[in-house]
């Protein structure tokens, strides 16, 4: 039970990295004027929802496993 848990942060730790380097990226382009201000605040918020997706989606299975093993 408790390697489910911790490979579950696990992929939650590397969801945030993926969405810190994204909006780092977005930031980016934006100081070198390739996107605009509403199109960073826009990008921004949908790699938000899809790390808040990916996160329940985790959590999800992580449910799933603690029921699966608590069966046995």
């Amino acid at each position: 039970m408790k390697q489910v848990k911790k490979l579950s942060e696990e992929f939650r730790v590397s969801a945030r990295n993926h969405r810190r380097a994204a909006i780092e990226t977005i930031k980016e382009l934006q100081k070198n004027k390739e996107i605009t201000e509403d199109e960073v605040k826009k990008k921004q918020d949908q790699i938000q929802k899809l790390t808040t997706e990916c996160i329940g989606k985790i959590d999800g299975v992580l449910k799933s496993k603690e029921e699966e093993i608590m069966e046995v």
